[in-house]
C-alpha cells in the first residue's frame, strides 16, 4: 500500500473486491471442511440440502438461484447425492420435461448431522471481526447476495432506452422514399395554376 497526500491508496489484489471475497469464501469452506471432516458432507453439499429441505420438489433451476452454485457444479453435485441417496429425483408436477429434486430420510439425517459443522464454521469466521461489526458485516453480505437475485441493471437502474424513443440526428438526411413522401405531400397542398383563358375569336 502506497500513501499519498494523507490517505491510503489501495492498489493490486488487497484493494479488489472479487479477490477479498474469494479469499474469504475459501477461508469459511477451509473452515467448514476441518469442523465436518473428511468423511462427512462438504459445504456445497450441506447448502444444496438446505435448499432442497427449505422448498420441497426443486428443479435444477430453482438450486441454482437458491444456491448461487453454477449449473455444471450443480448438476455433478446433484449426481452424486443421488447416487449416495441423499436426494431423490422426480418428475415435475408442472413441467413434463423437468425433474424435481427432494430430500430423503438419509439427506434429512445427514443435513441434521451436518448442521453443527456448518454453525462452528460460521462461529470461526465471525469471530475474526469484532461483536460490534459482526452485524453489519452479515448484512452488507445479505445485500450483496440480494443483487445477485435480480435482473442486470443498465447505469443505476435506469432500463435502456426504447429504439421507437430515440430521434434521428438533426442533420441526417432524410432517405429516396421519404423525399418522395414530403415531394407529394407538398404537390397537394400547393394550389395549381389557373389554366389559360381561351380567346374565342381563334
Amino acid at each position: 500500500m502506497a500513501k499519498g497526500k494523507g490517505k491510503i491508496v489501495r492498489d493490486g489484489l488487497n484493494g479488489s473486491a472479487t479477490h477479498l471475497l474469494h479469499r474469504t469464501l475459501q477461508l469459511a469452506l477451509d473452515f467448514h471442511a476441518e469442523a465436518a471432516g473428511a468423511a462427512n458432507l462438504t459445504q456445497r453439499q450441506f447448502t444444496v440440502l438446505s435448499a432442497a429441505a427449505a422448498v420441497d420438489g426443486l428443479t435444477q433451476n430453482d438450486l441454482v438461484r437458491a444456491t448461487g452454485i453454477d449449473r455444471s457444479t450443480l448438476a455433478d453435485l446433484v449426481a452424486r447425492m443421488l447416487a449416495k441417496g441423499l436426494l431423490q429425483r422426480e418428475r415435475s408436477a408442472t413441467d413434463a420435461r423437468a425433474n424435481t429434486v427432494r430430500l430423503s430420510e438419509a439427506g434429512r439425517e445427514a443435513m441434521g448431522s451436518g448442521a453443527g459443522a456448518a454453525a462452528e464454521a460460521d462461529e470461526r469466521l465471525l469471530a475474526l471481526l469484532s461483536p460490534k461489526k459482526r452485524e453489519t458485516f452479515l448484512k452488507t453480505l445479505a445485500s450483496l447476495a440480494a443483487a445477485a437475485d435480480e435482473p442486470v441493471k443498465v447505469k443505476a437502474g435506469k432500463p435502456p432506452p426504447s429504439p421507437k424513443a430515440e430521434k434521428p440526428p438533426e442533420n441526417a438526411k432524410p432517405s429516396e422514399k421519404k423525399k418522395k413522401k414530403l415531394k407529394k405531400a407538398k404537390e397537394a397542398k400547393s394550389p395549381k395554376p389557373p389554366k389559360p383563358a381561351v380567346d374565342a375569336a381563334t
